[in-house]
């Protein structure tokens, strides 16, 4: 247990990050999304066997309906409504994207952020892979092309997030626990909107079309 909670769930978020940055098709990327997802839930469920509280378990039980079920059907839907096959974009090519990736793992692992990845200390390596894991989203927020790709990555950095709570021990937090339900379902009516709105007003979801935009 100890080994898959500290070690390969974190791995697993990340590399799901890491793929997301090479990954093609939509359908490809939203796959990604949910294999992440349930690294996440298993955490949290992992937690909850720890600490024994039922409240860590209700949030576990939600993520896993909002984040592994509904949100991959959800995804899927909007793929199949706007025809979204071809559709994951880069504005920086996979070399550098690689380059660039490297540099920021680096980083999260630097001296610099010794003090964040060190809040508990016994849990460094799972808290330096899972800020690694929030850079990485945040590099995939700006570099993504597609407003999909945007929604995606953002939800990668919420389960980014998530991650480097559990393992800095204040996922019993009840804010927290109420923030992750709350922040699931806001989402996904701003990404049903997003996606709708950018698609009718300008045929495509891709958001560099939106750069001739005028005051």
């Amino acid at each position: 247990m100890n080994i898959l909670f500290y070690t390969i769930l974190p791995e697993i978020v990340l590399l799901s990050i890491i793929s997301l940055h090479l990954v093609k098709k939509n359908r490809e990327m939203v796959f990604l999304y949910g294999i992440q997802s349930i690294a996440i839930v298993l955490m949290l469920f992992c937690s909850f066997l720890t600490t024994g509280k039922p409240s860590l378990l209700l949030v576990t039980v939600i993520v896993l309906l909002a984040k592994v079920i509904l949100a991959p059907l959800f995804f899927n839907k909007l793929i199949i409504k706007h025809k979204l096959v071809f559709s994951v974009k880069k504005y920086i090519g996979t070399s550098f994207s690689l380059v660039i990736m490297a540099i920021l793992i680096i980083v999260a692992y630097s001296d610099k952020f010794a003090s964040l990845t060190n809040i508990i200390p016994a849990n460094h390596a799972s808290l330096s892979l899972a800020f690694s894991a929030m850079l990485l989203s945040l590099f995939l927020i700006v570099n993504s092309r597609g407003a999909l790709s945007q929604i995606v990555a953002i939800l990668s950095l919420e389960n980014s997030i998530v991650a480097f709570a559990v393992f800095a021990e204040l996922e019993q937090s009840a804010g927290l626990q109420i923030g992750i339900v709350f922040d699931i379902f806001v989402w996904m009516m701003v990404a049903t909107m997003f996606v709708s709105m950018i698609q009718k007003h300008f045929g495509s979801i891709d958001v560099t079309s939106m750069k001739n935009l005028k005051d």
